[in-house]
């Protein structure tokens, strides 16, 4: 009876605790650049146990990749931002996708992580030029 009387009686939900407005395409960048130094790491270790712990942060770097990349689609970029530029949704998608289970996130392949980077340079430029305006 006493939890019950002492229990909250309004919940609240919310994306985030407190939305700041900030944004930057920069923080899924900095880990697509540590996703790269990794890899390179990992190839270049004969150690078993190191290897393992590289793809571990590797996996990681990539879903925070992921979930900065769909931070700034689903709560920056809003419908001027895809009209003005309408390639904007298919770049996130295939940056999303170069950090997923078939690009960075399941490759120990360099190549797949300067993709990525390119892509999120890519949207990074539209980023930009959406501040100017």
């Amino acid at each position: 009876m006493l939890a019950r009387l002492f229990a909250p009686t309004v919940e609240a939900q919310a994306h985030c605790d407190l939305p700041c407005g900030v944004y930057d395409p920069a923080q899924a960048r900095i880990e697509a650049e540590s996703i790269k130094a990794v890899i390179a790491k990992a190839n270049d270790s004969d150690d078993p146990d190191f290897r393992t712990r590289a793809v571990l942060i590797k996996e990681q770097r990539s879903e925070l990749v992921k979930h900065h990349l769909w931070v700034l689609w689903t709560d920056y970029f809003k419908p001027p931002h895809f009209e003005a530029y309408p390639q904007l949704h298919s770049l996130v998608n295939e940056a999303t996708k170069l950090a997923g289970a078939t690009g960075t996130k399941g490759s120990l392949d360099a190549e797949v992580a300067d993709k990525l980077l390119a892509k999120i340079d890519e949207i990074a430029e539209i980023f930009w030029a959406t501040k100017k305006a």
